[in-house]
């Protein structure tokens, strides 16, 4: 007879007695929202759906099967994290009738608030984010609502209803001595974060999805370098749609409320220069690397074979790239915590989306080639490339900074330095001198 499997399999007694923490997102959920994306992207390419509207119905498409695993598999609304009691019963209606009041009249002032910065910043009102004006003026009048009954039902349940909206209703309603600073200041970040990156986020939804749908499968098909420029364009369609939902549901039932965003200036800056309209990376910016660059197919395109083995490798990268947004699930958000994750690319390094993100930037362009043939730009753009991973660089090290603040992310840190992939590597391509011991695992 054969051997079990169990022990037919060598397994490292090291990584078992050093596990990998657990991560708070299970593979799945991410899995069943890229499944329904693919769906209605089958379903759009065959009837020719590249609008707008086909897009925010991905939306739905990607985000309602997580929302469903998360809540009838997973059962994330039961995790402690959520902060809500389930098993007792729920507080009765007049003693948590006040407190959700307030709490409505806060979760609608700080929308006016953001509200009233929309209508003041100009590039609101131009180009893309015109559709995304349009998406969150429609959907302003079901949000105001659904609010009500949402917070009513929500406060008799949460173990602490008095959160940064409870507060800054207080303060709004002239009981600004009740008001606990340090909840309105997590109150007032968390909703810059979603005000501003939500906004973003819609705007480049239909340019993505449009992208990935209108290519016809005859031009697909004709050869490597259009796959490869498909691909890549599907898998930033799927980063987007991810990183959309993940905006959107921001809920506490589904766990995926912000813990806390992040408190330093610097993250903040770090992030903020890589976004519109404070990007510095764009045409004209400062850290602009396209002055007389070209791409991978224009340099490659008298070597087929050099040309489909870039290609193919771009699609990889962008493929780490997606993945380490689907393995947000309903997650994704910038400058915020919303639960460590550690599975899929999490397991390799603690930023895969960086670095697959700027390694392909580097193969994608080459800096270090110019169209103009002048070598005063071929080194200013890879000096400029340079810099602009530095700045991506920066924004790990805050972002890691902010995190640090929970036990769980330096266990997975500490986990990530012993057992990952990718900082193994660093390790034994730089020094050892000066750079600390991995500590041990715990006993």
């Amino acid at each position: 007879m054969n051997a079990p499997l169990a022990s037919s399999l060598e397994i490292d007694p090291a990584f078992q007695a050093d596990p990998r923490p657990r991560s708070a997102v299970s593979t799945m959920t991410g899995v069943v929202g890229l499944a329904g994306l693919f769906a209605w992207v089958a379903v759009a390419r065959a009837y020719g759906m590249e609008g707008p509207l086909a897009s925010l119905v991905a939306l739905l498409a990607c985000g309602v099967p997580m929302v469903l695993w998360s809540l009838l598999v997973d059962k994330v609304h039961r995790n402690p994290s959520t902060g809500i009691d389930w098993d007792g019963p729920p507080r009765p209606w007049r003693e948590s009738a006040d407190i959700s009041l307030a709490k409505i009249v806060g979760l609608w002032g700080i929308w006016a608030v953001i509200g009233a910065l929309y209508c003041i910043a100009r590039w609101y009102w131009q180009g893309q984010y015109l559709f995304s004006m349009q998406v969150l003026g429609v959907a302003v009048i079901p949000a105001l609502v659904l609010s009500i009954p949402y917070v009513l039902w929500l406060d008799r349940r949460l173990v602490e209803p008095r959160d940064g909206a409870w507060h800054f209703g207080q303060l709004l309603i002239g009981r600004g001595d009740r008001a606990d600073p340090t909840e309105l200041h997590h109150f007032y970040r968390a909703w810059a974060v979603k005000g501003f990156f939500l906004a973003f986020m819609i705007s480049i939804v239909p340019g993505n999805w449009a992208e990935t749908i209108r290519a016809e499968s005859e031009w697909i098909a004709a050869g490597p370098v259009n796959l490869a420029n498909w691909l890549i364009a599907a898998m930033f369609m799927i980063d987007v749609t991810f990183a959309t939902v993940g905006y959107v549901l921001t809920m506490k039932p589904l766990d995926a409320h912000i813990r806390t965003a992040n408190p330093y200036a610097a993250g903040w800056t770090a992030a903020l220069i890589c976004y519109p309209p404070f990007i510095m990376m764009g045409n004209g910016g400062p850290l602009d690397y396209h002055i007389g660059a070209g791409q991978w197919n224009d340099w490659l395109a008298d070597y087929p074979l050099a040309s489909a083995a870039m290609g193919a490798w771009l699609v990889v990268l962008t493929a780490i790239y997606a993945w380490a947004t689907v393995a947000f699930g309903l997650r994704f958000s910038n400058l915020t915590h919303r639960g460590i994750l550690t599975h899929g690319p999490y397991a390799w390094t603690k930023h895969p989306a960086y670095l697959s993100k700027n390694l392909f930037w580097w193969f994608g362009t080459i800096p270090f080639l110019a169209t103009t043939g002048n070598p005063v730009d071929m080194i200013r753009n890879t000096v400029v490339m340079g810099f602009v991973s530095g700045v991506y660089y920066w924004r790990a090290r805050t972002e890691e900074r902010h995190l640090s603040a929970d036990p769980a992310y330096r266990d997975y840190a500490a986990w990530m330095e012993r057992n990952g992939p990718i900082p193994r590597l660093l390790a034994k391509l730089t020094p050892r001198w000066g750079r600390p011991a991995a500590p041990a695992p715990a006993e």
